[in-house]
């Protein structure tokens, strides 16, 4: 799983040398509540919003094979934690995911288990800590609670919750997840890189599809152009 590593090393690429600390996740029977449905905040319970209006929201993910891109699972925030911060801000939530070489299994059953996979952030909702997902516009603003900062909320016990979430798929081997919640960071580049990862999975699901196509003329080109192995792989269905 090469497809994404461009994504990983540019995402990582653009953290470096920028203040940040690693994150203890809570230990086992400590973990935050998740809250499941009921986990709505209103504007008048929230302390603030990350990622709200015309701020900044990446919610970015990307698998890969290599050991080295995701040792190990990992939390990570750069910029201050929900307890420190006082007011609404640009946010940033990357997921990087290691699995097997060919462990997602091959063709449509590979692009499900992607999906799968991507879907753990419906499901995992942190008490006091609301994502609005929208998958359309690439977007995953965040209410946080004031009385979930009350009773210790950080990105810790978030994180925690997230790593357990992915690490029950089976096919995930290590999850890698950083917060962002500095000021002055390009989060629009941030924004471009997950829509990348977004176009490469798509792509990948055409051409599992096996549809027959101009390269020329292929809105998919770009994409090719760009990610090694993804013509390849479009060849090969297509000769088969």
């Amino acid at each position: 799983m090469e497809l994404y590593d461009r994504i990983v090393e540019e995402s990582l690429a653009l953290l470096e040398g920028l203040p940040g600390r690693r994150l203890e996740p809570p230990a086992p029977g400590a973990v935050w509540p998740d809250a499941g449905e009921q986990n709505l905040i209103l504007r008048g319970e929230m302390a603030y919003e990350l990622g709200g209006g015309a701020l900044g929201a990446v919610g970015g993910l990307a698998l890969t094979s290599s050991a080295e891109l995701v040792p190990r699972d990992e939390l990570w925030l750069h910029g201050q934690d929900l307890g420190e911060i006082a007011e609404d801000r640009a946010y940033a939530r990357l997921t990087f995911l290691r699995v097997a070489e060919g462990g997602l299994g091959e063709g449509d059953a590979a692009y499900a288990a992607i999906r799968r996979i991507e879907n753990t952030r419906y499901h995992v909702r942190p008490k006091g800590y609301m994502a609005r997902v929208s998958a359309a516009a690439e977007r995953e603003p965040v209410r946080v609670g004031r009385a979930a900062l009350a009773e210790g909320l950080d990105f810790a016990k978030v994180g925690g919750l997230f790593l357990e979430g992915y690490r029950r798929n089976p096919a995930v081997l290590a999850a890698k997840l950083v917060f962002v919640t500095l000021p002055d960071f390009p989060y629009g580049e941030l924004a471009r890189l997950a829509r990348r990862a977004e176009a490469i999975t798509e792509s990948l699901n055409l051409i599992l599809k096996n549809l027959k196509m101009d390269c020329a003329s292929c809105g998919l080109k770009p994409v090719c152009d760009e990610v090694e192995g993804l013509r390849d792989l479009y060849f090969s269905r297509a000769a088969g």
